[in-house]
């Protein structure tokens, strides 16, 4: 009669999360995720406003 090894211990990072994934954010609802620097000050705002303003706006 064989006998059943002993079950080793699962790697937690390895498990499948079947959690919603509607319910976590993803880069791309931050402005980060569209390549936006993180703003603050708004003079810089009103710089790069001005700045990339297209010329039929002017």
């Amino acid at each position: 009669m064989s006998t059943v090894p002993a079950p080793e211990p699962r790697d937690p990072k390895a498990a499948l999360v079947f959690d919603d994934p509607l319910n976590q954010q993803s880069s791309d609802d931050t402005d980060r995720g569209w390549g936006e620097a993180p703003s603050g000050d708004s003079a810089a705002d009103l710089r790069r406003f001005l700045d990339e303003k297209p010329p039929h706006h002017l």
